[in-house]
C-alpha cells in the first residue's frame, strides 16, 4: 500500500513538474533579453518586451474585451445547448437518436483546416463571414462536443430519480430541474463551460479565417509573435494569456460554489 502511495506521489510530482517548469521558464523569458544555450541562467535581463507590450494599453484592452466576450458567449451557449442536448440523449427516446449522438462527436473527426475552409464558404453565402456572430457560431461548433460529452456523462451518473420525486411533490418540470438537477450538475457544467471557454479563447486559424482580420482576438495578435521567433514578446503575451485564463477559471469556480452553496445544494428552497 505504501509503495502504491509512493508511486502516486512520484507521478503527481512528475506531472506538476511538466506543467510548472515550462511555465516558470516562460515567465523568466518575460524579463530576459538573451538566454543562449548551454548557459543555465540568462545572460542579459531586460524589460524591453514587457514595456513594449504594456505600452499598447488601448490595444490590450480591446483584445481582452473582444476575446473574453466572444469566449464567454461561446461558453454560455455551449452549456445551454449541451444541457438540452444531453437531457434529450440520456432521458428520452426519439427517432434518429443514435444519429444525433454521432453528430455530437462529428467535429472531433473533421480536421480544423477542412472545417474552417468549408464553413467559410457557407458563412460567405449567409453574410456571416467577417462578423463577430460568425466567429461565435464557428467557435460554438468546435466547443459543443466537449460540453455535450461532459454534461451527458454527468446526467447519466446522476440519473433522474430525484427530479421525478420533486415532480411527484408538486414541482413543475422547470422548477424540478432548476432546484434539483442543476445544483447536482453544477461541477460538470462548470467543467463544460471552462472547456468551451478555453477552446474558444485559444482559437487562431478559425478566428482568422472566419473573422477575416476584422475580428481581433488575443490569439490573433499573439500567434504571429510565436511563429515569427520574437520569443520575448511572445512570452509576455503567453503569460498574460495564462493569467487571464486562470482568472476566468477562478471566477467560474467561485460562481459554482456560490450557486451550490459550497456543495450543499439548495434543492427545496
Amino acid at each position: 500500500m505504501k509503495r502504491k502511495t509512493g508511486m502516486v506521489h512520484i507521478v503527481f510530482i512528475l506531472i506538476a513538474a511538466a506543467i510548472l517548469i515550462p511555465a516558470a521558464i516562460m515567465v523568466i523569458w518575460v524579463f530576459t533579453e538573451r538566454w543562449a544555450w548551454p548557459d543555465l541562467l540568462p545572460q542579459v535581463f531586460s524589460l524591453r518586451s514587457l514595456q513594449e507590450v504594456l505600452g499598447r494599453k488601448e490595444q490590450l484592452t480591446r483584445l481582452f474585451l473582444s476575446s473574453i466576450l466572444i469566449s464567454t458567449a461561446v461558453a454560455v451557449l455551449s452549456a445551454v445547448i449541451g444541457i438540452m442536448t444531453s437531457k434529450a440523449l440520456v432521458f428520452y427516446e426519439f427517432p434518429g437518436k443514435k444519429l444525433m449522438s454521432f453528430f455530437t462527436i462529428l467535429p472531433f473527426m473533421i480536421p480544423a483546416t477542412v472545417f474552417a475552409m468549408g464553413i467559410q464558404i457557407i458563412f460567405i453565402r449567409l453574410g456571416l463571414n467577417n462578423t463577430v456572430t460568425g466567429v461565435i457560431i464557428a467557435h460554438l461548433i468546435c466547443s459543443l462536443p466537449y460540453a455535450v460529452r461532459l454534461i451527458q456523462d454527468g446526467m447519466e451518473a446522476s440519473g433522474k430519480k430525484l427530479e421525478e420525486q420533486a415532480r411527484v411533490l408538486g414541482a413543475s418540470p422547470v422548477k424540478a430541474f432548476v432546484k434539483v438537477s442543476l445544483p447536482i450538475l453544477a461541477p460538470v457544467i462548470v467543467s463544460a463551460v471552462s472547456m468551451s471557454y478555453i477552446v474558444s479563447f485559444s482559437q487562431y486559424f478559425l478566428t482568422l479565417l472566419i473573422g477575416g482580420g476584422n475580428v481581433q482576438t488575443f490569439t490573433i495578435v499573439m500567434v504571429p509573435y510565436l511563429q515569427g521567433g520574437d520569443r520575448n514578446i511572445a512570452c509576455v503575451y503567453s503569460t498574460i494569456f495564462l493569467a487571464v485564463t486562470l482568472l476566468v477559471f477562478t471566477v467560474f469556480e467561485a460562481l459554482a460554489k456560490r450557486w451550490t452553496k459550497d456543495g450543499t445544494g439548495d434543492f427545496y428552497a
